[in-house]
């Protein structure tokens, strides 16, 4: 840019010359201050000024779409948890275990002190949200199993199906959901479905919008993408509600790909993880989704029947509901993160389809390898379309190998799990990937389960996923292709503003 101005200006007169030269100067020291003033990390900072100047205009066009960790809803989304929790915690039948929080979370912390008084601690101190001490949870892997369920779970709704998704296709297994819904809404049931409009752009037609929407049910665009100061806040969780007694959460969205595998990449199908739960935890997620629904229709879903007390007595099975996006105080899912990696005493199991990390985690992460933790990441080699992130994430596995840790990559099927467990008593299972795009700019949900039982089955899943895996392999990652090398720490290079 530098130099195309030096030739031009032996073209133009000196005073044209001498104005561009300081339209330049201001550009440079407006647009770095702005970004500098920001407080981003070093590394997203020096990559977003190089954009500016590398692409004069064009790069704080693209900063202002897809850089900035505003917080567009901030005020609204208090007000309306202000609201909820007002309204909710009138009911004593609804919301009775709030009162009985310090007891139960001392009864988790005596249990077991080392891991859970960090997580218990983090959770009352900075994320805020109340413990759900009795619930059932069921284990879905991969969409053969958690599309039946749900589908007959669907059909026996009374009051209200809630759905939230990052992904909706209109293809011939979500044809057969929505010809499902329409019936329901029909009989009466209220349905209110929000999808992600980037996320599910190139699959989901306007006409499967439309034949939803004339048959009762009420499916809508998340609204972020209408605000292009916020266009690149996704809406990443994935959340069904049925009856306000039955909630799925995940890493599943709906479409058929996930039940044979996406289209490219030559996968042979898709490997997931997806919860169901019911008890208390099935209220917050009713909270959750209602706060989403708001934001895009400014509907407040504060009836109580939309919060029914649970109709039997269920296993003690603490959850916490962690949600984090580009609007909250605290990247709350990565503290849980980090706090859950510098608590383990033993193991810590991770799978994630990205790898891309900031220093904090990074550092945890290998800090504990070198502690003597047995530490395994199992992440994919790659992924239907953009190949960069994949790419990028080569190095960060160079890295984590050279410190001690385990890394893995899944054959044969799309990897798309985001789950991390503890020491076999403490686990994670949501939306929320292993990469800075997840942990600040996302709206992620995730579950921590405070049970060993649950755990232990999620280590046992992580172990059978280990027959179609092939270890990486530092040495031989060293002596490949220095071309090949070249390109993964380009995309390194690029990670903070993917």
């Amino acid at each position: 840019m530098y130099d195309l101005l030096s030739q031009l200006g032996g073209l133009m007169p000196s005073w044209i010359s001498t104005a561009l030269w300081a339209l330049l100067i201001v550009y440079t020291v407006v647009t770095g201050a702005f970004i500098i003033l920001e407080n981003k990390s070093p590394a997203k900072t020096l990559a977003w000024i190089l954009a500016f100047l590398a692409l004069p205009v064009i790069g704080v066009g693209l900063y202002l779409l897809f850089g900035r960790e505003y917080r567009p809803f901030s005020r609204e989304r208090k007000l309306l948890q202000q609201k909820l929790g007002h309204q909710l915690t009138q009911n004593e039948s609804v919301y009775r275990f709030l009162k009985a929080q310090p007891r139960e979370i001392q009864r988790l912390i005596d249990k077991y002190p080392l891991v859970y008084d960090r997580v218990l601690e983090l959770m009352r101190r900075n994320v805020n949200v109340p413990l759900y001490p009795y619930n059932t949870l069921e284990l879905l892997i991969n969409a053969k199993e958690k599309y039946p369920r749900l589908l007959a779970d669907l059909k026996a709704a009374k009051h209200s199906i809630h759905m939230e998704y990052f992904e909706w296709a209109s293809d011939d297994v979500m044809e057969e959901f929505k010809t499902l819904l329409i019936a329901k809404a029909q009989e009466g049931v209220q349905i209110r479905i929000l999808y992600d409009p980037l996320g599910s752009f190139s699959m989901l037609s306007w006409r499967y919008v439309r034949e939803m929407n004339q048959g009762g049910v009420h499916m809508l665009p998340w609204s972020s993408l209408y605000a292009l100061h916020t266009i690149s806040y996704r809406s990443h969780r994935k959340v069904v509600v049925i009856d306000g007694k039955i909630g799925y959460t995940g890493g599943l969205n709906m479409s058929e790909e996930h039940l044979k595998g996406p289209h490219g990449g030559h996968f042979k199908g898709w490997r997931d993880t997806h919860v169901r739960v019911t008890g208390e935890v099935v209220l917050g997620l009713q909270a959750s989704f209602a706060v989403q629904w708001y934001n895009t229709t400014k509907e407040e879903l504060i009836d109580p029947a939309y919060y029914p007390p649970a109709d039997e007595p269920l296993n003690y099975l603490p959850l916490h509901i962690v949600h984090s996006g580009p609007d909250a105080e605290w990247k709350a899912i990565r503290s849980v993160y980090f706090a859950l990696i510098t608590a383990a005493q033993k193991r810590i199991y991770i799978q994630s389809p990205f790898f891309i990390l900031d220093e904090g985690i990074a550092e945890a992460i290998a800090g504990a390898a070198r502690s003597g933790i047995d530490v395994k990441i199992m992440l994919a080699p790659r992924g239907p379309g953009m190949q960069a992130p994949y790419q990028a994430a080569m190095t960060y596995a160079a890295d984590m190998a050279r410190a001690g840790v385990e890394i893995y990559f899944y054959e044969g099927y799309y990897f798309h799990p985001k789950t991390i467990s503890v020491d076999s008593i403490i686990c994670s299972i949501g939306s929320t990937n292993m990469d800075i795009r997840s942990f600040a700019i996302n709206y992620e949900l995730n579950l921590i389960v405070y049970d060993v039982a649950t755990t232990q089955k999620l280590e046992e899943i992580f172990h059978h996923d280990l027959k179609y895996c092939r270890r990486f392999d530092l040495t031989e990652y060293e002596e490949c292709n220095i071309m090949l090398r070249a390109r993964d720490s380009l995309m390194r290079l690029l990670s903070p503003l993917m």
